[in-house]
């Protein structure tokens, strides 16, 4: 027992002079590398955008501290260097923040990555396998671990340089195609655009996963050659383009890329408005904990959670008559006036809100001002902006800091407004347009207007916060319903398919939460089906499944609304397919989709059998009645045919129907006779 104990002792004290030889470092792009958040990130650098008003740097710092990091190198402008000098971050025990301040020749990751390497050779700061994140990170993944496994593996295999993170794909807004080893788990093939599989790839590789349902959340563990390998390749600029698809088309080096897939943790990238949209929503339902408006971390000021799911501060004053739906947030020192209505927004601090003003799924940054009247739907309002009285901001806006709004004037929707002009494409220095800004300029805006409305392309809707456009998105639909299956490559690994059970379930209760919050707030039904097709394309279901978890929610809410017989469930049952028959009938254009809700119905009624069993008959004859025109004879009959084959316990409901589908039988011949 002692020679154990003294072995105990001896391994010990060899793990605790290994941590103090090597840290846990990790070194953070807090530079503006990307075009896809102007003209914002010209005023203030993106890692400075408020998310649920705390930001962004602060989540991937506070993030960086709690997984296990000591020791961070921030690559960043001189603007968050004085940021991070007035923050708290420095004096945190047991994690150092250091700076390295951007040169102005710096335009590309791979720049920084040469210069954060010239900066080594004089230094060493960095001792041994690092961290690489780029800004606007957002997670709650442990790292010490993943960082050990990597460690292990280059002692086995030193050409290991790369450790890369990925997750299911709930939300993208591009394709991104990967090839891995199934068993050691080695990256092969990375794209963002298309699948063009070499076929010496199969043939140097016996077994390939081919997946389409992944995201790279850009959190890498890196071996010191990955920045030697920036120096000596400057063609090197981005680090997935250009890098890890050059690693992995050089033969002669040998360098290899392996991958970890997350499942139980969250992070995500914010690199474009609807990115941004889609994290400020996980947060604010909680799915980033404990980095939630409620928690204190990194010195914010955390609200007071209230009923479903909103947030408030303490010292925010609003009207008794205002309005305040759930997945809201209302910031510090913030006013808001009497009948005005906050829905699925963000507010920000020290804001001042009119009367009767709608805000519905924005983002209201610090020291905004809305005067009385007004409508913003689906927008971004940057800090100290006004809109004057009566003015409205259509889906997709974004106005930059300071600009003014005239009175009723209505921003096009997708518009990119700033106090700067909008650069042309041969000029993009920052430091020249800052200096250029001219107060005085003619307005744009309307009368006391103040900005310029920039040129968008044609797919700016692609990037908005605001859901998907209804014509866009049945062009993708029809896209998806008619594309030929044999030009889909989907996972290999059963595991990782988007359309599994865990992802229906969260799918249904999203659905659920969105149609229920649709009829609180008296939602038109147009208005929902952007919402549900947004939620759609994030989970890649089809338009079935959406017909199904729709039906199921209307179904449940009647079940859940007071009734004392069946009669009065009936009666609730019908009155809610008669309010929100276009919200369904949008999904069950084809039989195929009718049939999903029938046999929605006949899962329910079993469930349900003594309740809502005996009315499986009339709620199917109420949804075919010509008023209603949910459900077609065709389908009826399809699904009549395929329960004729099951067995006789399976047949309870289609024996229900028997009048019924003798009827429209008996209809039909008479209508060929």
């Amino acid at each position: 027992m002692a020679s154990r104990k003294k072995r105990t002792a001896k391994i010990s004290e060899e793990e605790q002079s290994r941590r103090q030889r090597f840290h846990f470092q990790a070194i953070l792009l807090a530079d503006n590398f990307t075009t896809k958040l102007l003209p914002l990130t010209l005023e203030r650098p993106n890692v400075f955008l408020p998310l649920v008003n705390v930001p962004m740097i602060d989540y991937t710092l506070a993030w960086l501290e709690s997984a296990g990091i000591e020791e961070v190198f921030v690559f960043c402008s001189t603007q968050v260097i004085d940021y991070l000098n007035n923050s708290g971050w420095y004096s945190h025990k047991d994690f150092t923040v250091k700076t390295i301040e951007s040169p102005h020749e710096s335009t590309s990751a791979g720049d920084a990555l040469r210069y954060i390497y010239e900066q080594q050779i004089e230094t060493s700061q960095i001792q041994d396998d690092f961290v690489l994140v780029s800004g606007g990170i957002v997670s709650n993944m442990p790292l010490t671990q993943l960082i050990q496994e990597h460690r292990d593996r280059k002692k086995k295999d030193d050409k290991a340089i790369m450790t890369m993170v990925i997750k299911q794909s709930l939300v993208t807004d591009h394709e991104l195609f990967i090839g891995v080893n199934p068993l050691t788990k080695q990256l092969l093939y990375y794209d963002e655009d298309k699948i063009c599989l070499d076929t010496s790839l199969m043939d140097r590789n016996p077994s390939v996963l081919l997946c389409s349902d992944m995201q790279d959340c850009y959190i890498d563990i890196c071996s010191l050659e990955v920045l030697s390998l920036f120096v000596d390749n400057f063609d090197y600029q981005q680090l997935r383009c250009d890098f890890v698809e050059g690693v992995l088309a050089d033969d002669i080096m040998g360098y290899k890329i392996f991958t970890h897939e997350i499942s139980s943790c969250y992070a995500a990238r914010i690199e474009n408005f609807r990115s941004y949209d889609m994290v400020s929503k996980d947060i604010i339902q909680r799915r980033t904990f404990p980095y939630v408006p409620d928690m204190k971390f990194s010195g914010n000021r955390p609200l007071k959670l209230g009923r479903q799911g909103s947030y408030r501060a303490s010292d925010a004053i609003r009207s008794p008559s205002v309005h305040v739906g759930d997945s809201s947030v209302i910031g510090h020192a913030t006013t808001i006036g009497s009948g005005a209505k906050i829905l699925n927004s963000v507010i920000g601090n020290g804001c001042s809100i009119g009367s009767n003003v709608v805000i519905q799924g924005s983002y209201i940054w610090n020291n905004v001002t809305v005067e009385d009247g007004c409508e913003i739907r689906n927008a971004v309002v940057c800090d100290a902006v006004k809109v004057s009285a009566g003015a409205i901001l259509q889906a997709g806006v974004v106005l930059s800091f300071k600009v003014v709004v005239g009175r009723d004037f209505v921003v096009p929707a997708y518009s990119k407004v700033s106090l700067l002009q909008q650069p042309m494409e041969e000029d993009s220095d920052e430091e020249h347009l800052l200096s250029s800004v001219d107060l005085q300029m003619e307005s744009k805006l309307g009368p006391d207007g103040a900005g310029y409305i920039w040129q968008v392309c044609d797919e700016e809707w692609k990037h908005s916060v605001a859901p998907i456009p209804k014509d866009k998105l049945a062009e993708i639909i029809d896209d998806d319903d008619t594309e030929d299956e044999s030009v889909v490559i989907p996972s290999g690994n059963a595991n990782s398919i988007n359309n599994d059970v865990n992802d229906l379930y969260d799918f249904e209760i999203e659905v659920d939460g969105t149609f229920l919050r649709a009829v609180e707030e008296n939602i038109v039904a147009d208005l929902a089906v952007l919402e549900i097709n947004s939620l759609r394309l994030s989970y890649n279901m089809e338009s079935a499944h959406c017909a199904g978890a729709i039906f199921y929610s209307m179904m449940k809410l009647a079940a859940d609304t007071p009734h004392s017989s069946a009669i009065d469930l009936y009666k609730n049952a019908a009155s809610i397919i008669t309010r929100w028959k276009g919200l369904l009938g949008f999904y069950v254009k084809q039989s195929d989709k009718q049939i999903e809700v029938i046999s929605r119905l006949e899962e329910m009624c079993q469930e349900s059998a003594q309740e809502l069993g005996p009315l499986f008959a009339h709620i199917i004859r109420f949804m075919y009645e010509e008023e209603n025109d949910i459900l077609q004879e065709v389908a009826i009959l399809r699904w009549a045919d395929e329960k004729a084959g099951a067995d006789e316990s399976d047949k309870v409901y289609l024996k229900q129907c028997e009048p019924f589908i003798t009827w429209l039988k008996e209809t039909s011949d008479d209508e060929d006779d």
